[in-house]
């Protein structure tokens, strides 16, 4: 895959958001559920149930974020942008409120999580920031100020 890509595409940056929290999402679930069920065997349904559903609901979440992102790219409407950059800020700012509580109860994985959500956001915000800015046309590599010499034509 085109490293360009990570830098310039909305669709790109929340597709890979989606999966890494899924996945982490995934994984801290079933080691909660088989941690629950160990414990509290009475509890393992109850557990098992929540887990799916926080799971589900987590996913659907991102997913729409990922539709979003996608769907800016795509038409490079500014609308959206703005619309992802609400999104990603609102979730930054739950990374934070969560990184406090994962912090002060030292939970790692909790912190490991809102680190990363954290980061995904800052990087989503960043490329969503590039699109609203490119005004509906592509976007490129910032221009430092020089203007690349163009060599004129001569017509013989």
């Amino acid at each position: 895959m085109n490293c360009m890509r990570f830098k310039y595409e909305t669709g790109v940056a929340t597709l890979v958001q989606f999966i890494i929290s899924s996945l982490f999402i995934l994984v801290t679930q079933t080691g909660s559920s088989v941690n629950g069920c160990l414990k509290k065997g009475n509890d393992c349904v109850n557990n098992l149930i929540v887990s799916i559903v926080f799971f589900t609901v987590v996913s659907i979440v991102f997913g729409f974020i990922w539709l979003v992102g996608y769907t800016a790219q795509d038409r490079r409407s500014r609308r959206l942008a703005l619309l992802l950059i609400c999104m990603q800020g609102f979730l930054g700012l739950l990374a934070l409120f969560s990184l406090k509580l994962n912090l002060h109860s030292h939970n790692t994985p909790g912190i490991i999580g809102s680190v990363g959500l954290l980061l995904l956001s800052a990087w989503i915000l960043t490329v969503a920031f590039r699109l609203v800015r490119a005004k509906g046309g592509r976007v490129v590599a910032r221009q430092t100020g020089r203007r690349r010499r163009r060599h004129p034509t001569t017509d013989l």
